[in-house]
């Protein structure tokens, strides 16, 4: 057994919080020497327990602590240790990062829950929870089978990388390419902290850390077609290959909600599924709320599943899902209305797929109705202006409304960019639950062009609510592998699959349809402007719609809970705005996010930590060569032996066949440059 080799969280370097073990620093060996940095939390007195594993590389010990405290702590005072461990070239770890979901990070994972079950104080059971980066390391890590883990919860992550991550959706470009894009290049060159490297290797690692650093939008960019590098890391690719049981939780605010039923339909291992109203913010914090005691439901499968106790995980339901009333686009408002539903049977009780079909006259249909009926017949066009899109929700939202400025706003400004299709005013109410598809016949008149499809809930007043929407990339339309250009002028049916929701469209309001050719800053337009011809009466609108009372009540959950976190004091309190900006005379528009984190002392270290990152986001309305996008991300750690700080800054502009990239990083100690590096590229585009 390793002697717990500790560093001083101040003097000594372990502390007692609440009857447990605070363990600052451990090193975890990995088989090639490099040595990996572990914070642990070990429940005093408890003999041999079972340990839960976060793997992620946001930085142990001054980045994630205050969460880390506030979960491990809990699970400790219920009978488990616990471990937050930084991937290589991360926080304190040694080695480099290289990108995401490399395979020695899996390889990585492996070796640490082998090490962690082998401890003296572990009962040998080893269960990885993870939200976001630490969702998808579960998952990763289940794949390959080491024989220790025992079961996973992987929050807010995905299956499949290329489909359902923050780089591309329906084969676009997405926008969050550049925004994780952006932080990442950030975090993947940050330095070490001196006080656990040392005063003689911190310098040095950094340094190394700047050489080796990529610009990962740029190398994000290189794989515009689902190719070997994103099939690395789905789980997608064999579901077959997780074995052990896993509590998949997602939110319909979320970008990643698509996984959770991915799992619960695919895996053969125990799967059950939670989908409350949440953006990307943990379900016991509920961005937008109600939150849940999600700690209690995680002890629950943990206690089942890493000690076996009979309490009756395994007979809940296949999916627990919100279903959301009524909605205004207020994003001020920081709860969901609605109710939580059981269905026990996901696959023999899933809602039925009902039909809705769009007429050349702006309605829409309920029911497969034929031509000369109800639809009408003729064609429609769109040319949507590149500026469509400013009401939209981030990509990955975090759920906190005017305070983050990433929810949906009222959609009418962009449903008058769009041609709409409207059925109401509904005489009973719709509940949607679940993934809904567009099915489209359209043409373009360029080689390349994309649809982006809104559904909207309108209230009598005329007010448009955000409900769901979905986007195809219309090279990809039959796949996302082997991508074809389309022969302008020639109809295609295509498929354009929605972003599952849970929601009930009230009796007295209208459901509406939307259709753009553009939709920025969440979508990276087309090389060319597109105009897009719809045929209504061949498209339809499949949702799924459940029945008055098919869906039981579900168990309510118990309240929200965590433990304290470590003290800290506020330097400077953080703030975050969001402006936009349009030349009159040009229409050029400029989009501006900007936050900031403040400055925060983590007491129990002494450091200070501080954080800004800036995204500019430019386009006209008629020239998709205008399209360009600039990340500013700074940082900063400070203490009585400790001045660094990090820019980490990068631009994207195009034009019709290429993408031009830019990167700066510079590192500072003090106010002394101590290593920069430089990028610039140009890649081809392909098919995007």
């Amino acid at each position: 057994m390793q002697n717990l080799d500790t560093v001083a969280i101040g003097p000594g370097g372990v502390v007692d919080k609440a009857g447990t073990r605070v363990i600052e620093t451990v090193w975890v060996p990995m088989p090639d020497g490099r040595r990996l940095a572990a914070r642990l939390f070990l429940p005093t007195g408890a003999g041999k327990v079972p340990v839960i594993f976060e793997y992620i590389p946001y930085r142990r010990r001054d980045g994630t602590r205050f969460g880390d405290d506030q979960t491990f702590l809990w699970f400790a005072a219920h009978g488990y240790a616990g471990a937050r461990v930084d991937i290589a070239g991360t926080g304190d770890s040694d080695g480099l990062i290289g990108d995401e979901y490399i395979a020695r990070e899996q390889e990585d994972a492996v070796a640490i829950i082998s090490w962690l079950a082998a401890q003296d104080w572990c009962s040998g059971a080893v269960g990885m929870l993870g939200h976001s980066w630490g969702g998808f390391s579960g998952l990763q890590a289940a794949a390959l089978r080491p024989p220790a883990l025992k079961a996973v919860i992987s929050v807010y992550s995905t299956d499949d990388r290329y489909a359902c991550d923050a780089h591309y959706m329906g084969g676009c470009l997405i926008d969050n390419q550049f925004s994780w894009g952006g932080a990442f290049f950030n975090y993947l060159a940050l330095p070490p902290d001196p006080a656990v490297v040392g005063q003689d290797r911190w310098r040095s690692m950094w340094q190394e850390r700047i050489a080796d650093a990529i610009l990962p939008p740029a190398e994000w960019l290189r794989h515009q077609r689902r190719d070997a590098f994103w099939k690395h890391g789905s789980v997608c690719e064999d579901f077959g290959a997780i074995r052990c049981p896993v509590l998949a939780v997602g939110g319909w605010l979320d970008g990643y909600t698509r996984t959770v039923f991915n799992l619960v339909e695919n895996l053969k291992a125990p799967c059950k599924g939670i989908v409350g109203p949440w953006g990307h913010k943990m379900p016991e914090i509920g961005f937008p709320g109600p939150a849940i005691g999600f700690l209690q439901e995680a002890l629950r499968w943990w206690d089942h599943w890493l000690k076996g106790v009979a309490n009756g995980v395994g007979e809940d339901p296949d999916m627990r899902l919100y279903l959301m009333d009524e909605l205004t686009p207020d994003p001020v408002a920081d709860t969901r209305p609605g109710r939580w539903l059981a269905l026990d049977d996901w696959q023999a009780e899933r809602p039925a797929v009902q039909r809705f079909t769009p007429g050349a006259d702006g309605r829409l249909a309920r029911g497969a109705t034929a031509v000369g009926a109800t639809a009408v017949a003729g064609l429609r066009q769109i040319c949507s202006p590149l500026t469509i899109g400013q009401a939209a929700q981030d990509w990955c939202p975090y759920g906190q409304g005017r305070v983050a400025a990433d929810g949906a706003s009222d959609q009418r400004a962009d449903d008058g960019m769009s041609l709409t299709f409207d059925h109401g005013p509904l005489t009973e109410p719709l509940q949607i639950l679940g993934t809904g598809w567009a099915r489209l016949r359209i043409a373009a008149d360029r080689p390349q062009a994309l649809v982006a499809v809104r559904l909207t809930d309108v209230a009598p007043d005329g007010t448009s609510t955000l409900v769901t929407f979905g986007v195809l990339n219309l090279t990809h339309r039959d796949s996302d592998e082997c991508p074809e250009a389309l022969e302008p002028g020639r109809f295609y049916d295509v498929a354009v699959e929605l972003k599952p929701v849970g929601q009930t469209i009230p009796a007295g309001h209208s459901l509406r349809l939307a259709v753009s050719s553009a939709y920025w800053p969440m979508l990276w337009p087309s090389p060319e402007l597109v105009t897009l011809t719809l045929d209504p009466a061949e498209s339809a609108l499949d949702l799924p719609l459940l029945a008055p009372g098919a869906a039981r009540e579900a168990t309510p959950f118990g309240p929200a809970v965590q433990a304290d976190a470590g003290p800290s004091t506020v330097l400077t309190p953080g703030r975050q705005t969001r402006e936009r900006r349009t030349d009159v005379a040009t229409g050029l528009m400029t989009l501006t996010a900007f936050s900031d984190d403040g400055v925060e002392r983590i007491d129990e270290i002494g450091t200070e930590i501080a954080a800004t990152h800036r995204k500019t986001m430019i386009v006209a309305p008629a020239d998709p060569t205008s399209a360009q996008y600039v990340s500013e991300y700074f940082s900063s750690f400070h203490r009585d032996d400790w001045d660094a700080s990090l820019e980490a800054d990068f631009k994207i502009t195009c034009t019709t066949t290429d993408f031009h990239l830019t990167g700066w990083l510079v590192a500072r100690e003090g106010g002394t440059i101590l290593a920069e590096r430089q990028f610039s590229e140009t890649i081809p585009r392909d098919q995007v």
